[in-house]
């Protein structure tokens, strides 16, 4: 007879428990997902649940002990489950107290491509009334450093932002210099094509660790298409940049970006083997915005959000694919929504914000001073839609610019938690909010969901990724990588 009882024996035998707060709704066929504010999830079948919620679940259930573990259920009358999930939420939003931490400076409007889906409405190469003046830099340097947050990351765009390098060099020697006594942890990027990248760029950027960011949408000649310029060797320009700067700066100083066109739908594999061969670590799978160039040109219209669907979920699969088969490759959409479902932390992109992002995650300096609560707003802008213009660097305080109606009204109702439907809906963890989105294609900051290629992109997502973790036990270790390195 053994001196030692069997675990069980130690196990309350009373059913008695009491149900923490979470959401629910049907995953597929007969499975539902339930989450908790924390983004803990559970996938139960729908009998499991109605025991769940009926208060009749027995603690021998396979389910029990994952949502006891996952805070969905605590033992009657118990606070410790409360406290911890509490301490799981308040770790999740910490970061909206840094404030601002991404300072993005328009430093040119000017171009030498002529993309079809540009954002940002740029102007011909020559026009240098679309630079912005030393004067504007250094007052926008001053409100950058009056933001509380500890990290500051000053981003450099366009337009081409080589074509104005002799701002970027005077921004980066007097923020290098106010550092010196503010010591905030200071970082430099610079978003370019790589056409212009020359050694004097090489050079610049080698003395004071600047990244550089750029666009690759594919092989060369879906790239090309999608980038059109003079030669037609955007991908040539592209590819040989990207060998430079490695060499010059190191491996890991230039990521690249892609968006997708209607050119590329039918090439997910296509693409992400591109990536894969220019030796990237992963891939954005990104879907076209509604703005600038791509509505002027009715290129947006022409996009089918099914069909964006479709695409991304053949490319996720085939990067699923490639890991399993023991190559290391990530899809970075996914891998910053897997950060919020699998761990207690927050990726910090600004569209999986509730709050949004605009102006807490980021702000924009136009050329001409105007500030913006993000890129998107300033892109509206650009089309005629001043809506989200927060203030001007020469004529604003920064308690004027952080403080106005233009900003705090989009941000007080973009709360997902108390926004119409997305209040009750069981993704609103893992989701955020995009008002200047909804503002463009709606005319409404708070959007109707059911219209919302914001809302049903991301649902879709979501669902995706779940789907995916619950089928196969070697995907779901996949995208746990994935989530603590996002």
């Amino acid at each position: 007879m053994s001196k030692f009882r069997d675990l069980a024996a130690f196990q309350p035998t009373s059913t008695d428990y009491q149900l923490l707060p979470f959401r629910f709704t049907r995953l597929r066929g007969n499975d539902y997902v339930l989450t908790n504010a924390a983004g803990e999830f559970a996938v139960l079948d729908r009998a499991t649940l109605d025991r769940f919620g009926k208060g009749t679940l027995s603690r021998r259930d396979a389910a029990f002990g994952e949502l006891k573990g996952k805070h969905f259920l605590a033992d009657a009358g118990s606070r410790v489950a409360m406290d911890l999930l509490a301490l799981k939420l308040r770790t999740k939003l910490a970061p909206l107290a840094n404030f601002t931490g991404l300072h993005i400076f328009v430093t040119t409007l000017r171009c030498d491509h002529s993309c079809p889906y540009c954002q940002v409405s740029r102007a011909n190469d020559d026009r240098r009334e679309f630079d912005m003046t030393d004067a504007t830099a250094m007052k926008a340097i001053d409100l950058a450093f009056r933001s509380p947050s500890p990290a500051l990351k000053f981003e450099f765009q366009g337009g081409e932002s080589l074509l104005n390098l002799p701002l970027i060099r005077m921004i980066v020697a007097e923020a290098l210099r106010r550092n010196q006594t503010e010591q905030r942890d200071l970082q430099f990027v610079i978003a370019t094509n790589l056409a212009l990248l020359d050694d004097e760029a090489l050079a610049f950027a080698g003395e004071h660790d600047i990244l550089l960011s750029t666009s690759l949408d594919g092989p060369a000649d879906l790239h090309n298409r999608n980038r059109p310029r003079p030669g037609n060797d955007s991908y040539e320009r592209t590819i040989s940049g990207i060998a430079r700067a490695r060499m010059h700066l190191g491996k890991d100083s230039v990521g690249a970006l892609m968006t997708t066109t209607m050119a590329s739908l039918s090439r997910a594999r296509d693409i992400v083997d591109e990536y894969v061969a220019q030796d990237f670590g992963g891939i954005f799978l990104r879907p076209l915005s509604p703005y600038g160039f791509a509505i002027k040109t009715k290129f947006y219209q022409a996009y089918d959000q099914s069909k964006w669907l479709d695409f991304y979920f053949e490319g996720l699969d085939y990067i699923i694919e490639l890991n399993l088969g023991g190559f290391a490759f990530q899809e970075f959409y996914a891998a910053m929504i897997l950060r919020k479902m699998l761990t207690p932390f927050q990726p910090g992109y600004v569209d999986l914000i509730s709050p949004s992002g605009a102006g807490i995650g980021a702000v924009v300096y136009n050329y001409d001073g105007d500030v913006y609560a993000s890129d998107e707003s300033r892109m509206l802008a650009e089309m005629g839609d001043k809506s989200f213009r927060i203030g001007n660097v020469h004529a604003d305080s920064y308690e004027e610019i952080f403080t106005s109606e233009a900003l705090l009204g989009p941000l007080e109702a973009s709360f997902a938690a108390s926004a119409p439907m997305c209040s009750w809906c069981a993704f609103e963890p893992y989701c955020g909010a995009d008002p200047v989105f909804h503002h463009a294609t709606q005319g409404d900051v708070v959007g109707k969901k059911p219209l919302s290629a914001f809302c049903n992109r991301n649902m879709a997502i979501f669902r995706g990724l779940i789907e995916r973790m619950t089928d196969n036990p070697k995907v779901r270790e996949i995208f746990e990588r994935w989530a603590y390195s996002a």
